[in-house]
């Protein structure tokens, strides 16, 4: 069989797989956003126990493998009687990892934003949550968009590990197909181009977002 005609008889299956990989990874950056969003007000907020638990969070998301943090929550947390499908362990695996490294880029760009801008808004009569969400977080985002981009492109490719628990995502169907055709070449080759497509198309949507938050608001 010849490249070319294994490449399109197995076209389905990878896309089926691709399809599922870009469900992970919508489904782990929405959550990972979300709780990247409270990590990042709870380590910049004045109650020290909310700072160190964002932190003591960060470290161990950081600093443990993400395969190991898979392997946890899928056949670790059923000896205390959580069992989860593959499905939603991937996505909570996922989520919790991407989450630490987005809040600490949200954190960093908050913190990059002069005090005086807080004092001015509190000058104004606003409050700290108000200030916060209408004038540093707009100025904030400019300032964490590349390195949030970054992140989530990242959890692109790391989607790919979540095939260790059985989920048919784009690696482990190229796997398949493989443990059938034995050509493992021109398969993993594919998969890799494929995820390469993924990633540029989540940059160029990074590159458009940078150019439009550039653009001056009009009175």
């Amino acid at each position: 069989m010849s490249t070319t005609t294994l490449l399109v008889q197995s076209l389905p299956v990878l896309a089926q797989g691709a399809l599922l990989t870009i469900k992970f990874a919508v489904l782990s950056m929405v959550f990972g956003l979300l709780a990247a969003s409270l990590l990042a007000i709870m380590g910049i907020s004045h109650n020290q126990a909310l700072n160190w638990i964002a932190r003591v969070y960060v470290s161990l998301m950081r600093g443990t493998p993400l395969l190991v943090q898979i392997f946890v929550i899928y056949y670790g947390l059923p000896s205390i009687g959580i069992s989860l499908d593959p499905t939603p362990a991937g996505v909570i695996a996922l989520s919790a990892n991407v989450a630490a490294y987005l809040s600490e880029s949200m954190r960093g760009a908050i913190l990059g934003i002069h005090r005086g801008q807080w004092l001015a808004a509190y000058s104004l009569g606003l409050s700290r949550r108000q200030t916060l969400r209408y004038v540093i977080a707009p100025q904030a985002l400019r300032i964490a968009v590349p390195s949030l981009s970054n992140s989530l492109i990242s959890l692109i490719k790391d989607t790919s590990l979540v095939s260790v628990i059985t989920v048919t995502e784009l690696l482990r169907s190229a796997q398949e197909v493989i443990a059938a055709t034995f050509q493992p070449l021109p398969l993993y080759l594919a998969a890799a181009a494929v995820y390469w497509v993924l990633c540029q198309v989540l940059e160029w949507l990074q590159h458009w977002y940078e150019r439009r938050l550039a653009l001056p608001t009009r009175n």
